[in-house]
């Protein structure tokens, strides 16, 4: 692995919360990575939602299969700007751990619950899933990921919040960028799911190959594959196409990021963080990636059919506060135990921990 000054380095880690001796075998990223991967809350990511519940078909995917991919993508920019490939991955892996049953429907319906108890936001939970809520080591709550992971996690955060949060919450407060692993992997996660979308929603009769064709992107992707492969089927053209969106994008990305990286010339990961954001697309790719995502708003997650899932979603969600945070003992005993600091947070954090189908029983049997 060939670094540039301007990499994170685990050599010259900012540390752990908790000291622990090093590995002869492995850096401290790539420990990171291994610990989330062994988490359970990295394994319940199997049965929650993207867009469609889980219920709904095998077919589509849910937050572990999109973490792959976007642990993929992120690899594959990492490498070709010299950055760290294992924080990227690790940080890839990790970034919807604190993610609710039913996608951002239920994280919607529990921040309304949560309104009067400090709100809920998934970055923070992904964060507290790590530092406290994983309970797998005998010297420690939480994983005790690195700085750079942790940092890299937290993608968003209010000023409020990251007061807070110590040293990891001061670059919100600051105004400055997290590293450039932590950067991209924001851009990996947008692609990721942008394409997956348009797959699922194909998939699912929701979006028709004619509506697509609206994209700007998708359609200069797709006519040249026709004109590659006239009699394709469209099935295989559709992939296809999305195959060749995704290459767009991440040609684009690390094209652009590399000529902000030699105009700036950062030289250390400090100088990167008080420096603009050096990941970016180019303003004209910007537009038809922001195309992309405005169309998919509209003909998919704003479908009358999805609008219904996560209508119900939601009821799920406020059902189940409504019924703990008024009987606390009805959770399991570790939620209790911490019920007695912070009932809703408690309950927000049980709830938060539930896959889709787990979420949807445990309402029948309340019901």
């Amino acid at each position: 692995m060939i670094l540039k000054p301007y990499a994170a380095n685990p050599s010259h880690s900012l540390g752990r919360q908790y000291h622990e001796s090093k590995s002869k075998f492995r850096n401290d990223f790539q420990r990171d990575r291994d610990r989330i991967i062994h988490s359970s809350a990295f394994r319940r990511l199997e049965y929650k939602t993207q867009v469609f519940v889980n219920h709904e078909g095998d077919m589509f995917r849910t937050r572990l299969t999109h973490s792959l991919e976007v642990s993929q993508i992120s690899r594959g920019i990492a490498r070709t700007l010299n950055c760290h490939e294992d924080l990227a991955e690790a940080i890839a892996l990790a970034h919807d751990l604190g993610h609710t049953p039913f996608g951002h429907a239920g994280q919607d319906s529990l921040n309304a619950c949560m309104k009067n108890f400090g709100g809920f936001e998934h970055n923070l939970q992904s964060l507290r899933v790590v530092d406290l809520l994983e309970q797998r080591y005998a010297d420690f709550d939480g994983l005790n990921l690195t700085f750079e992971t942790r940092e890299g996690i937290l993608k968003h955060c209010s000023i409020k919040n990251a007061k807070n949060l110590g040293a990891i919450g001061e670059r919100f407060i600051k105004r400055q960028q997290p590293s450039l692993e932590g950067q991209l992997v924001n851009y990996a996660d947008e692609i990721a799911y942008n394409n997956h979308d348009i797959d699922d929603g194909y998939r699912s009769g929701l979006l028709k190959f004619k509506t697509l064709m609206d994209i700007s992107l998708f359609k200069e992707c797709a006519e040249l594959v026709k004109k590659d492969y006239p009699n394709i089927d469209e099935v295989r053209l559709l992939h296809e196409t999305i195959r060749r969106i995704m290459y767009n994008l991440i040609f684009d990305i690390c094209q652009t990021s590399a000529i902000n990286l030699a105009k700036f010339k950062p030289k250390t990961i400090d100088e990167v963080r008080t420096l603009p954001n050096l990941i970016n697309l180019s303003k004209e790719m910007a537009q038809k990636q922001l195309e992309l995502k405005q169309f998919l708003r509209r003909f998919l997650y704003e479908h009358e059919r999805v609008v219904e899932m996560t209508n119900n979603a939601k009821k799920i969600i406020k059902d189940l506060f409504l019924y703990f945070i008024n009987d606390p003992s009805l959770m399991p005993e570790a939620y209790q135990m911490k019920s007695t600091k912070n009932v809703a947070r408690a309950v927000a954090d049980y709830l938060a921990g539930m896959t889709d189908r787990y979420a949807i029983k445990t309402h029948k049997d309340i019901k």
